[in-house]
């Protein structure tokens, strides 16, 4: 200690610091000791303002990092949500053109089906006057042979009239009358034989341009079933394929609605067009397959208001969380986030079963569909419906919210078959390539 002392002497050797007012002088004499304290101190001092200044700036320059990165993240948020906003309205418009496609081809199936009746009432029609020209004709043969067969029986008496001995003169005043009246009916059958014939005539050119005009509905009968079978063949083929692509037996469905399950039929019924009993000719058969179909085309339409292939939410919305598993548990359905309040929608035709508080799904809707199908909304801000209504597709049931067990706004969606869930997207993902 005494030779730490001593170095420290050396090395700051005493200092004094006078004071002087003007009255007196003062001194402070400053130690050794008290010289290097004071140096530590503000050598202290000097190297906290450097370390602090350092650790401000450091953190001053990640936080502007850190600023910038977050800015860069939403920007690029914002355009894949502006991305998914337009692909999605294109999306929506491309449904809403389906929509306009698949409503102006049952316009034109209907206009078709009317003129395709009014065609085959035509036709029955030309049947029919067809049928009462040839009984016509074929009497005006017989009345001409008949009376061609009188001139002949007239010309043959009257030969053997002129042939036969002279007669007495008391029987010439009776053949000479009766030479007249052979003479007078002769005239009159060759009129009616000419007028006849001219009758016959007209009757064959009438049948002949009543055929031609039977051949004419014929060829254009034969068009309208043309564009008829295509436009039935164009709606049909996408409907197959979305029921399909949903999982769903389209066959089954279908028959379900024609036996009447949904109160509802096809409208349309196969044609009668002949009532002689007789088998039905091609044109009937090809009318009556054309009718079916359009009864199942009609089938479908019915079967689609009763199956959640909607979404059931519309605006700006993103999907958060799909079905399957998720944090070691199954999610057994799709959530789609969106602002607090924004409308639910039902995506079919049902009955609600349930509407109220239910555990972690908080305010939930349950719907009951055709089919064993089964639609939930779940986390609600506030229902619209009450157990017991009927609901239509399209029709607001509620809005977006929070509540059960959720980590923010959004909508929890199932659809169950038989009481199990499957993934809602399929159905949804099915009818975006078709509304």
């Amino acid at each position: 200690m005494h030779r730490l002392h001593a170095r420290i002497e050396r090395a700051f050797p005493e200092q004094r610091l006078f004071l002087r007012s003007d009255v007196e002088t003062r001194y402070v004499r400053l130690s050794p000791v008290a010289q290097v304290v004071a140096l530590g101190g503000s050598a202290i001092v000097i190297g906290w303002a450097i370390v602090a200044s350092a650790i401000l700036m450091m953190d001053s320059l990640g936080a502007g990092n850190f600023r910038e990165q977050a800015q860069r993240e939403k920007r690029l948020y914002e355009e894949r949500l502006n991305t998914l906003a337009a692909e999605r309205d294109m999306r929506a418009e491309e449904a809403r053109e389906a929509h306009d496609r698949f409503s102006l081809a049952l316009t034109e199936v209907s206009a078709m089906q009317a003129r395709l009746l009014a065609a085959e009432e035509r036709r029955k029609e030309l049947e029919s006057g067809l049928t009462a020209l040839r009984a016509t004709l074929r009497n005006a043969i017989a009345e001409r042979d008949t009376k061609q067969k009188l001139v002949a029986e007239l010309s043959a008496s009257i030969a053997e009239t002129a042939s036969a001995a002279p007669p007495e003169v008391s029987q010439i005043d009776e053949l000479s009358k009766t030479v007249d009246y052979l003479a007078d009916a002769l005239s009159n059958t060759a009129e009616d034989r000419d007028e006849m014939s001219g009758t016959t005539v007209q009757v064959l050119a009438q049948l002949e341009e009543m055929e031609l005009e039977r051949d004419l509905i014929e060829e254009r009968n034969d068009r309208i079933f043309q564009q008829l079978e295509e436009a039935v063949a164009v709606s049909l083929e996408p409907l197959d394929e979305m029921f399909s692509a949903a999982g769903l037996p389209a066959d089954s469905i279908i028959e379900t609605v024609r036996r009447g399950y949904s109160g509802q039929g096809g409208p349309l019924t196969p044609l009668m067009l002949t009532t002689k009993g007789e088998e039905p000719d091609p044109e009937s058969l090809r009318a009556n397959e054309i009718l079916t179909r359009l009864d199942t085309l009609n089938l479908y339409r019915i079967a689609v208001q009763k199956t959640p292939f909607a979404e059931p939410v519309k605006g700006t919305f993103r999907y958060t969380s799909g079905f399957g598993p998720r944090w070691g548990r199954m999610h057994e359905g799709s959530d789609f986030a969106g602002p607090h309040g924004m409308p639910i929608y039902s995506t079919a035709d049902g009955v609600v079963t349930h509407a109220g508080w239910q555990g972690g799904y908080g305010r939930l809707v349950k719907i009951k569909h055709d089919f064993g199908i089964e639609t939930r909304y779940a986390h609600l801000s506030r229902i619209r419906v009450k157990v017991g209504d009927r609901v239509s597709r399209g029709e607001r049931i509620g809005d977006m919210g929070n509540s059960g067990r959720s980590t923010g706004t959004h909508l929890h969606y199932e659809v169950r078959i038989s009481g199990e869930a499957v993934n809602p997207m399929k159905y949804i993902k099915a009818a975006k390539d078709v509304f």
